[in-house]
């Protein structure tokens, strides 16, 4: 599917309910939602909220980082409620669920961040294997009643999508491009650039 062309028919029945699929949460294409619930253990909310600073600091997690370390995640956000007793974790990502679990306890900063965080919740017993991820992770799940997004393509299609767009506007600025711009073939780009 093309950056934001609306989903075929083919491609809204992929809009799979959790009970249709392999892995928690709803899903739209290739991309899940995943939204996690938790009890903060009484009297760390404002610990956990001077971790959760200290985790929005962190390269790859600073507003205007855009390296992340598990790379199918289109974002992740942290939310304290009712007091800084709850905590909710929301995110949206590529692939199958099993696939992102691998690739979250297998990229090790990720691990690590995820250990300083969730200490303070009530259940979390350590990370000794990725079973008891999964096991902490879908104790803490609820899939949502909806789920919509508003633009198609994977993480790695829009990072690519970024890139071209950047070597296209080096040769739009080339001052020697003029001539071959001028060629029928390039027309579309031409106007979609305009825009």
């Amino acid at each position: 599917m093309a950056l934001g062309a609306a989903p075929t028919t083919r491609q809204r029945r992929q809009m799979v309910a959790p009970e249709q699929a392999s892995r928690p949460g709803l899903s739209v294409g290739p991309t899940s939602e995943f939204s996690l619930f938790f009890r903060v253990k009484q009297g760390e909310g404002q610990t956990l909220r001077t971790a959760l600073r200290d985790l929005q600091d962190t390269p790859g997690y600073r507003p205007g980082d855009y390296d992340m370390a598990v790379q199918s995640i289109h974002e992740a956000r942290f939310v304290l409620f009712d007091g800084d007793t709850r905590l909710a974790f929301i995110t949206s990502f590529d692939g199958p669920w099993d696939a992102y679990m691998e690739d979250f306890f297998t990229s090790g900063p990720t691990l690590t961040l995820f250990d300083v965080i969730f200490r303070h919740t009530e259940g979390y017993d350590g990370l000794p294997d990725l079973a008891a991820v999964k096991d902490f992770v879908l104790s803490a799940e609820q899939t949502a009643a909806a789920y919509a997004r508003n633009y198609g393509g994977t993480v790695k299609e829009i990072r690519k999508a970024q890139r071209v767009n950047a070597a296209f506007q080096q040769v739009l600025d080339h001052p020697d491009a003029a001539q071959a711009l001028e060629h029928p073939a390039l027309r579309p780009l031409l106007d979609e650039a305009a825009d």
